[in-house]
């Protein structure tokens, strides 16, 4: 077991050093340069998105701050991870691009057809009104639950099924409170002085 996290450790590490800038591409395009090379671009963009690496269990294994708006182009050498399945993720303002692949044999394999494009929740706070709204043209679940901040109080849970477009409009009392959203295995919380 101790084998395995020293080689995972080092797996992490290679793909970290082995992260170099590659030319210019389509969004989302990955580009084999060689046989230990693999090229990821996305166009558009932002600085502040994040760029992942994560197995299949959801670990993080890589992580990195885009620090330019525009291109971004970089190379890593996937091959040094274990045997197994990943993905890269692009996490941008308002959508969160999922690429997978696996390893086997030191062999890297994309699945195009696998790509997701998750749509992440809007959420607006004016004066005593709270506005989400979400796209989710895979009709997921998406469950609303609001606590109270400092108890901890579980105050109102909705859960929204077989719809694309959710808009939803709360009236808030005074004080504050903790949103947390959740679909499709993601969450995200928000963190509301009223």
């Amino acid at each position: 077991m101790k084998n395995v996290f020293s080689n995972t450790k080092k797996g992490i590490l290679m793909v970290a050093m082995m992260a170099t800038v590659m030319g210019f591409a389509n969004d989302g395009e990955l580009i084999v340069k060689d046989a230990k090379r693999t090229s990821l671009t996305f166009k558009n963009v932002k600085e502040g998105n994040s760029l992942t690496i994560k197995d299949a269990n959801g670990l993080t294994l890589y992580k990195e701050l885009i620090k330019k708006s525009g291109v971004y182009s970089k190379g890593f050498d996937l091959r040094a991870l274990p045997d197994g399945i990943y993905f890269f993720e692009l996490e941008k303002d308002v959508e969160i691009k999922t690429i997978p692949f696996s390893v086997s044999h030191n062999k890297v394999t994309f699945n195009k057809e696998s790509e997701t494009l998750y749509n992440k929740p809007i959420v607006v706070v004016k004066k005593d009104m709270l506005y989400i709204t979400k796209i989710d043209s895979n009709y997921e679940p998406f469950t609303i639950s609001l606590f109270g901040k400092n108890s901890g109080e579980l105050l109102y849970t909705e859960t929204v099924t077989n719809t694309c477009v959710i808009e939803k409009v709360y009236k808030l009392k005074a004080g504050n409170y903790k949103l947390v959203l959740n679909s499709n295995n993601k969450y995200f919380t928000k963190f509301i002085n009223n």
